[in-house]
Protein backbone atom coordinates (compact mmCIF):
# COMPACT_ATOMS: atom_id res chain seq x y z
CA UNK A 1 0.00 0.00 0.00
CA UNK A 2 1.11 3.60 -0.97
CA UNK A 3 3.10 5.27 2.11
CA UNK A 4 -0.39 8.20 3.47
CA UNK A 5 -0.81 10.00 6.53
CA UNK A 6 -1.88 8.28 9.38
CA UNK A 7 -5.00 9.57 9.44
CA UNK A 8 -6.12 8.61 5.79
CA UNK A 9 -4.09 4.99 6.32
CA UNK A 10 -6.52 4.34 9.29
CA UNK A 11 -9.52 5.52 7.74
CA UNK A 12 -8.42 3.38 4.47
CA UNK A 13 -8.51 0.31 6.92
CA UNK A 14 -11.33 0.92 8.28
CA UNK A 15 -13.34 1.19 4.76
CA UNK A 16 -11.65 -1.96 3.88
CA UNK A 17 -12.74 -4.14 6.94
CA UNK A 18 -16.41 -2.34 6.51
CA UNK A 19 -16.67 -2.87 2.66
CA UNK A 20 -15.18 -6.96 3.03
CA UNK A 21 -18.03 -7.62 5.86
CA UNK A 22 -20.57 -5.96 4.23
CA UNK A 23 -19.89 -7.94 0.48
CA UNK A 24 -19.49 -11.14 2.78
CA UNK A 25 -22.93 -10.53 4.05
CA UNK A 26 -24.61 -9.50 1.08
CA UNK A 27 -23.25 -12.11 -1.15
CA UNK A 28 -24.56 -14.48 1.76
CA UNK A 29 -20.77 -16.00 3.06
CA UNK A 30 -22.47 -14.35 6.23
CA UNK A 31 -25.93 -15.61 6.56
CA UNK A 32 -28.68 -13.69 7.84
CA UNK A 33 -28.84 -14.82 11.86
CA UNK A 34 -25.32 -15.87 11.93
CA UNK A 35 -22.93 -14.59 14.66
CA UNK A 36 -19.89 -12.63 13.99
CA UNK A 37 -16.68 -13.09 15.98
CA UNK A 38 -15.82 -11.31 19.24
CA UNK A 39 -13.91 -7.88 18.00
CA UNK A 40 -10.57 -8.50 19.77
CA UNK A 41 -10.23 -12.06 17.83
CA UNK A 42 -11.70 -10.33 14.87
CA UNK A 43 -8.91 -7.42 14.73
CA UNK A 44 -6.41 -10.18 15.25
CA UNK A 45 -6.98 -12.40 12.73
CA UNK A 46 -6.76 -9.58 10.44
CA UNK A 47 -4.25 -7.65 11.69
CA UNK A 48 -5.99 -4.77 12.59
CA UNK A 49 -7.10 -2.80 15.79
CA UNK A 50 -9.63 -3.33 17.36
CA UNK A 51 -11.13 -0.33 17.38
CA UNK A 52 -11.13 -0.73 13.47
CA UNK A 53 -13.50 -3.41 13.39
CA UNK A 54 -15.78 -1.57 15.75
CA UNK A 55 -15.85 1.19 13.70
CA UNK A 56 -16.84 -1.21 10.78
CA UNK A 57 -19.56 -2.92 12.69
CA UNK A 58 -20.82 0.33 13.61
CA UNK A 59 -21.62 1.59 10.50
CA UNK A 60 -23.12 -2.03 9.41
CA UNK A 61 -25.09 -1.45 12.17
CA UNK A 62 -26.51 2.01 11.40
CA UNK A 63 -27.64 0.68 8.11
CA UNK A 64 -29.54 -2.30 9.23
CA UNK A 65 -27.01 -5.18 8.45
CA UNK A 66 -26.00 -6.53 11.67
CA UNK A 67 -27.16 -6.25 14.74
CA UNK A 68 -26.39 -6.55 18.18
CA UNK A 69 -28.04 -9.16 20.94
CA UNK A 70 -27.13 -9.01 24.69
CA UNK A 71 -25.75 -12.15 25.50
CA UNK A 72 -24.98 -13.03 21.61
CA UNK A 73 -22.64 -9.93 20.77
CA UNK A 74 -22.96 -9.04 16.69
CA UNK A 75 -25.04 -11.10 14.42
CA UNK A 76 -26.11 -10.76 10.88
CA UNK A 77 -29.80 -8.94 10.60
CA UNK A 78 -32.81 -11.45 9.80
CA UNK A 79 -34.86 -10.85 6.78
CA UNK A 80 -32.10 -9.59 3.91
CA UNK A 81 -31.56 -11.05 0.92
CA UNK A 82 -28.57 -12.36 -0.90
CA UNK A 83 -27.22 -10.27 -3.75
CA UNK A 84 -26.20 -12.66 -6.35
CA UNK A 85 -23.46 -10.75 -8.57
CA UNK A 86 -22.25 -11.49 -11.70
CA UNK A 87 -18.99 -12.59 -12.97
CA UNK A 88 -16.28 -9.82 -12.91
CA UNK A 89 -16.54 -8.24 -16.48
CA UNK A 90 -19.82 -9.83 -17.75
CA UNK A 91 -22.37 -7.52 -18.85
CA UNK A 92 -26.56 -7.71 -16.64
CA UNK A 93 -28.81 -10.50 -18.59
CA UNK A 94 -31.33 -7.93 -19.48
CA UNK A 95 -30.84 -4.92 -20.92
CA UNK A 96 -31.16 -2.12 -18.01
CA UNK A 97 -32.38 0.72 -20.63
CA UNK A 98 -35.95 1.21 -22.26
CA UNK A 99 -36.22 1.45 -25.70
CA UNK A 100 -35.81 4.99 -26.15
CA UNK A 101 -32.50 5.12 -23.61
CA UNK A 102 -31.33 2.19 -26.21
CA UNK A 103 -31.94 4.61 -29.46
CA UNK A 104 -30.38 7.50 -27.06
CA UNK A 105 -27.00 5.76 -26.51
CA UNK A 106 -26.56 3.79 -29.93
CA UNK A 107 -26.70 7.22 -31.14
CA UNK A 108 -24.66 8.88 -29.00
CA UNK A 109 -21.75 5.98 -29.45
CA UNK A 110 -21.28 7.50 -33.15
CA UNK A 111 -21.18 11.20 -31.60
CA UNK A 112 -18.34 11.56 -29.23
CA UNK A 113 -17.26 15.33 -28.80
CA UNK A 114 -13.78 16.06 -27.99
CA UNK A 115 -12.98 16.35 -23.94
CA UNK A 116 -8.96 16.39 -24.05
CA UNK A 117 -7.52 19.68 -24.06
CA UNK A 118 -7.37 21.64 -27.24
CA UNK A 119 -4.07 21.37 -29.78
CA UNK A 120 -3.35 21.84 -32.97
CA UNK A 121 -5.55 21.88 -35.94
CA UNK A 122 -8.58 21.32 -33.50
CA UNK A 123 -11.31 22.61 -34.44
CA UNK A 124 -13.94 24.60 -32.85
CA UNK A 125 -11.51 25.53 -30.37
CA UNK A 126 -11.59 29.28 -29.77
CA UNK A 127 -8.57 31.22 -28.09
CA UNK A 128 -9.10 31.28 -24.15
CA UNK A 129 -5.49 32.17 -23.13
CA UNK A 130 -5.84 35.93 -23.89
CA UNK A 131 -10.05 35.82 -22.71
CA UNK A 132 -10.37 38.88 -20.28
CA UNK A 133 -11.18 36.74 -16.84
CA UNK A 134 -9.81 39.67 -14.61
CA UNK A 135 -12.43 41.46 -16.66
CA UNK A 136 -15.11 39.15 -15.63
CA UNK A 137 -13.91 38.39 -12.08
CA UNK A 138 -14.63 42.53 -11.84
CA UNK A 139 -17.77 42.26 -12.76
CA UNK A 140 -19.22 39.60 -11.21
CA UNK A 141 -17.55 41.49 -7.55
CA UNK A 142 -19.37 44.70 -8.37
CA UNK A 143 -23.16 42.38 -8.38
CA UNK A 144 -24.78 43.96 -5.22
CA UNK A 145 -25.51 41.71 -2.46
CA UNK A 146 -29.01 41.57 -3.00
CA UNK A 147 -28.56 40.75 -6.61
CA UNK A 148 -26.67 37.80 -5.78
CA UNK A 149 -29.49 36.57 -3.16
CA UNK A 150 -31.76 36.55 -6.13
CA UNK A 151 -29.66 34.84 -8.53
CA UNK A 152 -28.88 32.16 -5.92
CA UNK A 153 -32.52 31.30 -6.15
CA UNK A 154 -34.27 29.04 -8.17
CA UNK A 155 -34.66 31.37 -11.67
CA UNK A 156 -37.25 31.76 -14.51
CA UNK A 157 -35.89 28.65 -16.97
CA UNK A 158 -36.14 30.87 -19.78
CA UNK A 159 -33.43 33.36 -18.76
CA UNK A 160 -32.33 36.30 -16.60
CA UNK A 161 -34.47 39.21 -17.96
CA UNK A 162 -31.22 41.36 -18.20
CA UNK A 163 -29.50 38.45 -20.41
CA UNK A 164 -32.42 37.85 -22.59
CA UNK A 165 -32.75 42.10 -23.33
CA UNK A 166 -28.61 41.99 -23.58
CA UNK A 167 -29.19 39.21 -26.15
CA UNK A 168 -31.87 41.04 -28.34
CA UNK A 169 -30.42 43.95 -28.82
CA UNK A 170 -26.88 41.93 -29.32
CA UNK A 171 -28.60 40.32 -32.21
CA UNK A 172 -29.83 43.43 -33.82
CA UNK A 173 -26.59 45.00 -34.15
CA UNK A 174 -24.32 42.16 -34.81
CA UNK A 175 -26.64 40.26 -36.92
CA UNK A 176 -29.60 42.28 -37.66
CA UNK A 177 -31.89 39.99 -36.09
CA UNK A 178 -35.21 42.21 -35.16
CA UNK A 179 -36.54 40.11 -32.12
CA UNK A 180 -38.02 41.30 -28.49
CA UNK A 181 -36.56 39.88 -24.96
CA UNK A 182 -39.62 37.44 -24.81
CA UNK A 183 -38.57 35.09 -27.86
CA UNK A 184 -35.03 34.69 -26.06
CA UNK A 185 -34.59 31.33 -24.59
CA UNK A 186 -31.29 31.03 -22.48
CA UNK A 187 -29.75 27.29 -22.93
CA UNK A 188 -26.54 25.57 -22.09
CA UNK A 189 -25.45 26.12 -25.54
CA UNK A 190 -26.35 25.16 -29.29
CA UNK A 191 -26.35 21.22 -28.73
CA UNK A 192 -29.27 21.67 -25.65
CA UNK A 193 -30.89 24.17 -28.46
CA UNK A 194 -30.91 21.86 -30.91
CA UNK A 195 -32.02 19.12 -28.32
CA UNK A 196 -34.99 21.18 -27.43
CA UNK A 197 -36.10 21.58 -30.66
CA UNK A 198 -36.14 17.79 -31.73
CA UNK A 199 -38.10 17.23 -28.79
CA UNK A 200 -40.74 19.52 -29.18
CA UNK A 201 -41.02 19.89 -32.90
CA UNK A 202 -40.67 16.25 -34.08
CA UNK A 203 -42.63 13.46 -33.04
CA UNK A 204 -40.88 9.51 -33.44
CA UNK A 205 -40.72 8.82 -37.53
CA UNK A 206 -41.02 12.67 -38.23
CA UNK A 207 -38.08 13.11 -41.21
CA UNK A 208 -35.52 16.40 -40.78
CA UNK A 209 -33.28 17.58 -42.93
CA UNK A 210 -29.81 17.95 -42.63
CA UNK A 211 -26.64 19.27 -44.14
CA UNK A 212 -24.69 16.58 -45.87
CA UNK A 213 -21.66 17.14 -44.46
CA UNK A 214 -22.79 18.44 -41.83
CA UNK A 215 -22.63 18.61 -37.76
CA UNK A 216 -22.51 14.98 -36.15
CA UNK A 217 -24.21 16.22 -32.91
CA UNK A 218 -27.09 17.96 -35.07
CA UNK A 219 -27.97 14.42 -36.58
CA UNK A 220 -27.31 12.58 -32.80
CA UNK A 221 -29.40 14.62 -31.48
CA UNK A 222 -32.45 14.55 -33.76
CA UNK A 223 -32.12 11.12 -34.07
CA UNK A 224 -31.89 10.07 -30.59
CA UNK A 225 -35.42 11.62 -30.15
CA UNK A 226 -36.51 8.77 -33.21
CA UNK A 227 -36.33 11.43 -36.18
CA UNK A 228 -35.57 10.18 -39.39
CA UNK A 229 -32.19 12.16 -40.41
CA UNK A 230 -32.60 12.51 -44.05
CA UNK A 231 -29.04 13.97 -45.55
CA UNK A 232 -29.43 17.21 -48.61
CA UNK A 233 -26.46 17.41 -50.24
CA UNK A 234 -24.57 20.89 -50.08
CA UNK A 235 -22.87 23.07 -52.90
CA UNK A 236 -20.85 26.49 -53.57
CA UNK A 237 -24.37 28.01 -52.58
CA UNK A 238 -25.19 25.57 -49.33
CA UNK A 239 -27.90 23.46 -49.10
CA UNK A 240 -30.67 22.79 -52.02
CA UNK A 241 -33.89 23.19 -50.50
CA UNK A 242 -35.25 22.56 -53.90
CA UNK A 243 -33.28 19.27 -53.94
CA UNK A 244 -33.99 18.66 -50.90
CA UNK A 245 -37.68 18.61 -50.77
CA UNK A 246 -38.09 16.60 -53.72
CA UNK A 247 -35.90 13.67 -52.21
CA UNK A 248 -38.38 14.41 -48.93
CA UNK A 249 -41.21 15.46 -49.46
CA UNK A 250 -42.00 14.70 -46.17
CA UNK A 251 -39.96 16.68 -44.13
CA UNK A 252 -41.33 18.97 -41.07
CA UNK A 253 -37.51 20.42 -40.19
CA UNK A 254 -34.51 21.72 -41.81
CA UNK A 255 -31.15 22.35 -39.64
CA UNK A 256 -29.11 24.93 -41.61
CA UNK A 257 -25.73 26.69 -41.13
CA UNK A 258 -26.37 29.04 -43.25
CA UNK A 259 -23.54 32.07 -42.72
CA UNK A 260 -20.49 29.85 -42.51
CA UNK A 261 -21.55 26.28 -43.67
CA UNK A 262 -19.99 23.60 -41.12
CA UNK A 263 -17.91 22.56 -42.17
CA UNK A 264 -17.38 23.63 -45.60
CA UNK A 265 -17.45 27.10 -44.99
CA UNK A 266 -19.71 28.24 -48.08
CA UNK A 267 -22.53 31.39 -47.50
CA UNK A 268 -25.60 30.26 -48.92
CA UNK A 269 -27.04 33.17 -51.25
CA UNK A 270 -30.19 35.25 -50.34
CA UNK A 271 -31.70 32.90 -53.69
CA UNK A 272 -31.31 29.76 -51.37
CA UNK A 273 -32.61 31.33 -48.36
CA UNK A 274 -35.32 32.76 -49.86
CA UNK A 275 -35.94 29.48 -51.25
CA UNK A 276 -35.65 27.86 -48.13
CA UNK A 277 -38.81 30.42 -46.34
CA UNK A 278 -40.75 29.64 -48.95
CA UNK A 279 -40.52 26.07 -48.48
CA UNK A 280 -41.30 26.16 -44.74
CA UNK A 281 -44.30 28.37 -45.23
CA UNK A 282 -45.46 26.27 -48.26
CA UNK A 283 -45.43 22.85 -46.30
CA UNK A 284 -45.66 24.13 -42.65
CA UNK A 285 -42.08 23.54 -41.43
CA UNK A 286 -39.70 24.50 -39.53
CA UNK A 287 -36.34 26.36 -39.94
CA UNK A 288 -33.30 26.18 -37.83
CA UNK A 289 -31.05 28.19 -38.12
CA UNK A 290 -27.46 27.56 -36.34
CA UNK A 291 -25.77 30.82 -37.00
CA UNK A 292 -22.04 28.99 -36.43
CA UNK A 293 -19.04 30.83 -36.78
CA UNK A 294 -21.59 34.04 -37.29
CA UNK A 295 -19.62 36.44 -35.15
CA UNK A 296 -16.18 35.86 -36.93
CA UNK A 297 -16.65 37.43 -39.98
CA UNK A 298 -13.65 38.84 -41.33
CA UNK A 299 -14.92 41.65 -44.54
CA UNK A 300 -15.46 44.57 -45.05
CA UNK A 301 -19.19 44.00 -45.11
CA UNK A 302 -21.14 41.77 -42.39
CA UNK A 303 -23.58 38.96 -44.02
CA UNK A 304 -27.14 39.09 -41.42
CA UNK A 305 -28.52 36.12 -40.40
CA UNK A 306 -31.10 34.04 -42.49
CA UNK A 307 -33.49 35.12 -39.53
CA UNK A 308 -33.19 38.65 -40.15
CA UNK A 309 -35.40 37.91 -43.44
CA UNK A 310 -39.13 37.81 -43.20
CA UNK A 311 -39.83 34.26 -42.55
CA UNK A 312 -43.62 34.85 -40.78
CA UNK A 313 -42.12 33.09 -37.87
CA UNK A 314 -40.61 29.77 -39.40
CA UNK A 315 -37.33 30.51 -38.30
CA UNK A 316 -35.85 28.93 -35.02
CA UNK A 317 -32.21 30.85 -34.67
CA UNK A 318 -29.82 28.85 -32.51
CA UNK A 319 -26.81 31.15 -30.99
CA UNK A 320 -23.80 30.23 -28.51
CA UNK A 321 -21.18 32.22 -26.89
CA UNK A 322 -19.33 28.92 -26.92
CA UNK A 323 -17.09 30.23 -29.61
CA UNK A 324 -17.28 34.17 -28.99
CA UNK A 325 -16.13 33.34 -25.76
CA UNK A 326 -15.60 30.28 -24.25
CA UNK A 327 -17.23 26.87 -24.06
CA UNK A 328 -16.70 26.14 -20.32
CA UNK A 329 -19.30 29.10 -20.20
CA UNK A 330 -22.09 27.21 -21.54
CA UNK A 331 -24.86 29.55 -22.19
CA UNK A 332 -25.96 30.17 -26.11
CA UNK A 333 -30.13 30.76 -26.41
CA UNK A 334 -32.81 30.33 -29.12
CA UNK A 335 -34.93 33.08 -30.42
CA UNK A 336 -38.60 31.27 -31.43
CA UNK A 337 -41.91 32.51 -31.97
CA UNK A 338 -43.31 33.94 -29.33
CA UNK A 339 -45.84 31.49 -29.12
CA UNK A 340 -43.49 28.84 -28.50
CA UNK A 341 -41.23 29.95 -25.86
CA UNK A 342 -43.78 29.17 -22.66
CA UNK A 343 -42.93 25.31 -23.85
CA UNK A 344 -39.32 25.91 -24.66
CA UNK A 345 -38.65 27.16 -21.21
CA UNK A 346 -41.13 24.49 -19.35
CA UNK A 347 -39.05 21.69 -21.23
CA UNK A 348 -35.83 23.52 -20.24
CA UNK A 349 -37.02 23.79 -16.83
CA UNK A 350 -37.70 19.33 -16.84
CA UNK A 351 -34.12 18.66 -18.25
CA UNK A 352 -31.63 21.25 -16.07
CA UNK A 353 -34.38 23.58 -14.04
CA UNK A 354 -32.14 26.80 -15.49
CA UNK A 355 -29.29 27.70 -16.49
CA UNK A 356 -26.68 29.30 -13.66
CA UNK A 357 -27.48 32.81 -12.27
CA UNK A 358 -24.49 33.71 -12.01
CA UNK A 359 -23.05 33.61 -15.02
CA UNK A 360 -25.60 34.99 -16.69
CA UNK A 361 -25.77 37.87 -15.06
CA UNK A 362 -22.30 38.65 -15.60
CA UNK A 363 -23.03 37.98 -18.79
CA UNK A 364 -25.74 40.69 -19.08
CA UNK A 365 -23.33 43.21 -18.11
CA UNK A 366 -20.27 42.17 -20.47
CA UNK A 367 -22.78 42.16 -23.33
CA UNK A 368 -24.55 45.65 -22.92
CA UNK A 369 -21.27 47.59 -21.32
CA UNK A 370 -19.71 47.24 -24.62
CA UNK A 371 -16.87 44.54 -23.42
CA UNK A 372 -18.55 41.23 -26.03
CA UNK A 373 -17.86 43.71 -28.81
CA UNK A 374 -14.25 44.93 -28.25
CA UNK A 375 -13.57 41.22 -27.00
CA UNK A 376 -14.72 39.92 -30.57
CA UNK A 377 -13.45 42.77 -32.90
CA UNK A 378 -10.03 41.69 -31.16
CA UNK A 379 -10.69 37.63 -31.80
CA UNK A 380 -11.29 38.67 -35.40
CA UNK A 381 -7.84 40.60 -35.84
CA UNK A 382 -6.28 37.71 -34.43
CA UNK A 383 -8.19 34.90 -36.16
CA UNK A 384 -7.54 36.38 -39.54
CA UNK A 385 -3.99 36.85 -38.96
CA UNK A 386 -3.75 33.15 -37.89
CA UNK A 387 -5.53 31.71 -40.48
CA UNK A 388 -2.78 33.68 -42.96
CA UNK A 389 0.22 32.04 -40.96
CA UNK A 390 -1.50 28.32 -41.40
CA UNK A 391 -2.13 29.30 -45.14
CA UNK A 392 1.60 30.17 -45.75
CA UNK A 393 3.06 27.07 -43.49
CA UNK A 394 1.21 25.06 -44.78
CA UNK A 395 1.75 25.89 -49.03
CA UNK A 396 5.53 25.65 -47.82
CA UNK A 397 5.59 22.46 -45.81
CA UNK A 398 3.61 20.64 -48.92
CA UNK A 399 5.66 22.10 -51.53
CA UNK A 400 3.35 24.25 -52.82
CA UNK A 401 0.61 21.78 -52.78
CA UNK A 402 -1.52 22.85 -50.28
CA UNK A 403 -2.77 26.61 -51.79
CA UNK A 404 -5.66 27.40 -49.57
CA UNK A 405 -7.04 30.73 -50.44
CA UNK A 406 -7.80 33.33 -47.56
CA UNK A 407 -11.38 32.60 -45.62
CA UNK A 408 -13.48 35.64 -44.71
CA UNK A 409 -15.57 33.65 -42.94
CA UNK A 410 -14.89 31.16 -39.19
CA UNK A 411 -12.34 29.23 -37.11
CA UNK A 412 -11.02 26.71 -39.55
CA UNK A 413 -10.57 26.00 -43.02
CA UNK A 414 -11.37 23.32 -45.26
CA UNK A 415 -8.74 21.52 -47.62
CA UNK A 416 -11.14 18.96 -50.04
CA UNK A 417 -9.22 16.36 -51.64
CA UNK A 418 -10.48 13.43 -54.51
CA UNK A 419 -13.56 11.45 -53.43
CA UNK A 420 -11.25 8.39 -53.24
CA UNK A 421 -8.51 10.10 -51.05
CA UNK A 422 -8.67 7.74 -47.71
CA UNK A 423 -8.71 10.92 -45.77
CA UNK A 424 -9.15 9.07 -42.25
CA UNK A 425 -5.76 7.17 -42.52
CA UNK A 426 -4.35 10.90 -43.33
CA UNK A 427 -6.16 12.21 -40.23
CA UNK A 428 -4.32 9.13 -38.50
CA UNK A 429 -0.56 9.28 -39.60
CA UNK A 430 -1.29 12.99 -38.59
CA UNK A 431 -2.30 12.28 -34.67
CA UNK A 432 0.58 10.07 -34.54
CA UNK A 433 2.72 13.38 -35.46
CA UNK A 434 0.67 14.94 -32.56
CA UNK A 435 -1.49 17.03 -34.44
CA UNK A 436 -5.18 16.61 -34.81
CA UNK A 437 -6.58 16.70 -38.74
CA UNK A 438 -10.41 16.28 -38.42
CA UNK A 439 -10.47 14.18 -41.94
CA UNK A 440 -13.90 15.60 -43.84
CA UNK A 441 -15.37 11.82 -44.00
CA UNK A 442 -16.37 12.11 -40.45
CA UNK A 443 -18.78 14.64 -40.82
CA UNK A 444 -20.58 13.30 -44.07
CA UNK A 445 -23.73 10.69 -44.70
CA UNK A 446 -23.82 9.77 -47.86
CA UNK A 447 -22.02 12.22 -49.35
CA UNK A 448 -18.63 11.13 -51.15
CA UNK A 449 -16.44 14.35 -49.99
CA UNK A 450 -13.34 13.85 -48.57
CA UNK A 451 -10.46 16.04 -47.40
CA UNK A 452 -9.48 17.77 -43.89
CA UNK A 453 -10.55 20.87 -41.36
CA UNK A 454 -7.62 22.72 -40.43
CA UNK A 455 -8.72 24.87 -37.30
CA UNK A 456 -6.21 27.73 -36.34
CA UNK A 457 -8.28 29.92 -33.69
CA UNK A 458 -6.87 28.66 -30.59
CA UNK A 459 -3.40 28.31 -31.30
CA UNK A 460 -0.70 30.78 -31.79
CA UNK A 461 2.23 31.11 -35.09
CA UNK A 462 4.25 28.54 -33.12
CA UNK A 463 2.16 25.97 -32.74
CA UNK A 464 0.58 26.90 -36.37
CA UNK A 465 3.90 26.05 -37.93
CA UNK A 466 5.03 23.32 -36.19
CA UNK A 467 1.58 21.86 -36.90
CA UNK A 468 1.74 22.62 -41.08
CA UNK A 469 5.50 21.17 -40.88
CA UNK A 470 4.71 17.98 -39.24
CA UNK A 471 1.99 17.45 -41.60
CA UNK A 472 2.58 19.26 -44.97
CA UNK A 473 4.37 16.04 -46.31
CA UNK A 474 1.26 14.12 -44.94
CA UNK A 475 -0.96 16.13 -47.54
CA UNK A 476 1.55 16.45 -50.23
CA UNK A 477 1.40 12.95 -50.76
CA UNK A 478 -1.79 12.42 -50.26
CA UNK A 479 -2.54 15.32 -52.74
CA UNK A 480 -0.45 13.54 -55.27
CA UNK A 481 2.23 15.26 -57.52
CA UNK A 482 0.15 14.94 -60.69
CA UNK A 483 -3.58 15.71 -58.96
CA UNK A 484 -5.31 18.60 -60.10
CA UNK A 485 -5.64 21.40 -57.55
CA UNK A 486 -7.62 20.47 -54.52
CA UNK A 487 -10.84 22.60 -54.28
CA UNK A 488 -10.63 24.97 -51.99
CA UNK A 489 -14.17 24.84 -49.99
CA UNK A 490 -13.08 27.76 -47.16
CA UNK A 491 -12.80 30.17 -49.95
CA UNK A 492 -15.85 29.65 -51.86
CA UNK A 493 -16.73 32.05 -48.69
Amino acid sequence: MPHQANGASTLTRRLQVYQQLRAAIEQGSLAPGSRLPPTRSHAQLLGVGRNTVLWALQRLQAEGFVQSRVGSGTVVAEGLRQVRLPPPGLAPATAALSRRGTLLADVARHWRPPVADARALRIGAPEVATFPFALWDRLARQCQAAQRQAQAQYLDPAGLPALREAIAQWLLVSRGVRCQAGQVVVTSGSQQAIDLVGRLLLDAGDEAIVEDPGYPGIRASLAGHGAQVRPAAVDGQGLDIDAAAAAWPAARLAVVTPTHQFPLGVHMGLARRLALIDWARRTDAWIVEDDYDGEFQYGPHRTPALCSLPHGGRVLYIGTFSKSLHPGLRLGFLVLPAALVPAFASAKALCDRHSPGDAQAVLARFIAEGHMLRHLRRMRELYRARQGVLISALAQASGGAVQLAPCLHGMHLALEAAADTDDAAVSRAAEARGVLLAPLSRYTVAAQRRGWLLGYAAYDDAALQAAAQAIGPLLQAALGPGSHPPRLAASAA
